[in-house]
């Protein structure tokens, strides 16, 4: 991403700057300086965001957070837990449900899911169900057993694994 200063010069913030920016769809930046009335009123009308600065480094801080907004955020992924399917079972209305142990970290219900068979995703989705017994549960910890019925699949296999994740989308910055 770059910068493209379209217009620089000195004394007040005029017409001609406000009509300009507005053409181009850019802010304008005034360092030490502020808008005649006439500009003002013109900024107000087009809707030209007018920002006035007195201190150099402040203004560079004001355009790097203008340019990181547009950037797109990052999606972030958080770990959550591994689970070990010991058993298939089939389950009317539902479909297939694994008999799983959780090896390490938690199971949540809502998060998403990986499916691995011999360490190869084989399946990306959500869970529809997860339950400790015959209670449906928010979360089961590392060396309890649980059920999990997954969201639009039943391809389940003995000693598939299950990953747990959670995404987040986090601000880029430019830095």
């Amino acid at each position: 991403m770059q910068v493209r200063i379209l217009s620089s010069g000195v004394g007040a913030l005029s017409e001609s700057d406000i009509s300009l920016a507005t053409a181009s769809n850019a802010i304008v930046i005034g360092f030490n300086v502020r808008a005649i009335p006439q500009a003002r009123d013109l900024a107000k009308r087009d809707g030209v965001e007018i920002r006035y600065h007195s201190i150099i480094y402040e203004l560079l801080d004001d355009v790097k957070a203008a340019m990181g907004g547009l950037l797109s955020p990052d999606t972030q992924e958080d770990f959550i837990g591994y689970a070990e399917i010991r058993q298939v079972f089939g389950v009317s209305k539902i479909g297939k449900v694994a008999g799983c142990m959780v090896t390490e970290g938690v199971i949540k219900r809502g998060c998403k899911v990986r499916l691995l068979r011999d360490n190869v995703v084989i399946h990306e989705g959500s869970l529809k169900t997860l339950k400790r017994f015959k209670d449906e549960v928010r979360e089961v910890r590392e060396g309890f057993e649980c059920g999990m019925g997954f969201e639009n699949y039943s391809d389940l296999q003995e000693g598939d694994m299950i990953e747990c994740f959670e995404t987040r989308e986090v601000a880029r910055t430019l830095d």
